[in-house]
């Protein structure tokens, strides 16, 4: 989150002067990084969670994830990749499946 929130910020602000929306504040990026917000930003284990919530509220089988911001440094693109493929998706599956066992289970 910080350093996203910087990037987020400056890209935000010029889309809003185009477009004509308002500029988030750190309160409404908490928010968006939230539990129900739209921001997958955090640690593995946050962003796993974050994924199969939302897979669970839409019923969806599949999750695409933009990696990076403008600005963002290529090394932090490149940790973020890994991470994603390394933690992050081995973690979903695990949290799918025991769902899966928990449902069958009942």
């Amino acid at each position: 989150m910080r350093e996203f929130w910087p990037r987020y910020l400056q890209t935000i602000r010029r889309v809003a002067r185009e477009r004509g929306f308002a500029v988030p504040t750190r309160e409404s990026f908490m928010q968006e990084v939230g539990p129900d917000g739209a921001l997958f930003v955090g640690s593995p284990e946050t962003v796993a969670r974050k994924i199969v919530a939302n897979l669970g509220r839409l019923g969806a089988t599949r999750f695409d994830l933009k990696f990076g911001m403008p600005g963002l440094p290529q090394e932090a693109v490149m940790t973020n990749v890994e991470l994603y493929g390394t933690q992050v998706i081995p973690r979903v599956r695990r949290l799918v499946s025991d769902q899966a066992v928990a449902i069958e289970g009942r």
